[in-house]
């Protein structure tokens, strides 16, 4: 596991700067608690990081799940 900032823990071996970009924006906002956490394969997606785990409190985010998703 690496510490990327207070906010935001990895798990990824590899991960390109775009995704820690993302990812390190989606940690700042106020309502993330208690941190952000990257699996082992995240990738940038529209919306959200895939591959995170996006803990709130006091909050919904329903594009956490990404928005860009291929429809079923």
């Amino acid at each position: 596991m690496e510490k990327l900032s207070a906010r935001l823990l990895s798990w990824a071996s590899l991960i390109d700067d775009k995704t820690v970009e993302q990812a390190l924006a989606s940690s700042r906002m106020p309502f993330i608690y208690p941190h952000i956490a990257l699996m082992p394969d995240p990738h940038l997606r529209m919306g959200a990081t895939v591959g995170s785990v996006i803990p709130t409190l006091g909050a919904i985010v329903p594009a956490a799940v990404s928005v860009d998703m291929d429809a079923a």
